[in-house]
């Protein structure tokens, strides 16, 4: 095995991804899996709801999951961790819908939360014992957003939740430091997805592409890189920490 090889292949890894069936979710089990690692790619439908332009990999493992059931959490970590331990968690699953904020009902609210923020932690302590006993470092990656630090129209709860997501990835990196696992997030830009496209309309378009510097949405494997790369052994010095792969959106000034 040459250095390359060593330091971010992911071969023998068990990884979870949630919210795999469609868009950003799918694209990183692909990748994943591509490098590698034993891919278990949970969502609501159990299976792809989109047509891929490449072939899925024979090592991801499609399976129902909804993150906002505590026990259907619990019963499914349960028995992927225990047929062969669970290495690495990517925290994908996500919703979001377009409504200003005086019109958002406590439903409303609370369903969105309820998968952005209650899920990420319940699937981090469903994660945590088998994390822990893992015999590479553990991880886990959650999935924050530019909305982690930037106000939009009309998203409130999703900014709110996606805020969220970077307290507790702060929270868990210290208080699991001395358990095998190390937690961080990725804050993505803009990507073509089914969830961009519900708030998206032409006049947010343009506003958003000339937010950013490099006035382009992202491919997909370019936020699958990060996640590849934070799972692998070249990133066991890391944790604690949000990486944005936006275009240098959140770099740019007047």
């Amino acid at each position: 095995m040459n250095y390359l090889e060593k330091i971010y292949s992911l071969n023998g890894l068990r990884v979870i991804v949630t919210g795999a069936s469609s868009g950003l979710g799918l694209h990183q089990a692909i990748a994943l899996a591509n490098c590698g690692a034993t891919v278990f790619a949970l969502s609501r439908t159990g299976k792809p709801k989109v047509e891929v332009e490449t072939t899925i990999p024979e090592n991801i493992h499609f399976g129902s999951l909804d993150v906002s059931s505590l026990v259907d959490i619990r019963h499914k970590f349960d028995k992927i961790g225990a047929s062969g331990g669970i290495d690495v968690l990517v925290n994908n699953a996500g919703i979001t819908q377009r409504l200003r904020a005086e019109e958002i009902s406590e439903e409303q609210w609370r369903t969105i939360h309820d998968v952005n923020v209650d899920g990420v932690f319940r699937c981090s302590q469903a994660a945590y014992p088998f994390l822990k006993k893992s015999n590479h470092t553990g991880r886990i990656i959650n999935i924050a957003s530019m909305a982690s630090y930037l106000g939009f129209s009309e998203v409130v709860p999703y900014s709110s939740s996606k805020s969220a997501v970077l307290g507790i990835t702060r929270g868990l990196a210290v208080e699991w430091s001395g358990d095998n696992i190390l937690v961080n997030s990725i804050s993505p830009g803009w990507f073509p997805s089914l969830m961009s496209q519900q708030v998206m309309d032409a006049d947010r378009k343009s506003k958003i592409l000339n937010r950013m510097p490099l006035h382009r949405f992202g491919r997909p494997e370019e936020l699958s890189a990060m996640t590849c790369f934070l799972a692998s052994p070249a990133a066991t010095y890391i944790t604690g920490q949000d990486f944005s792969v936006d275009g240098g959106a959140l770099a740019l000034g007047f």
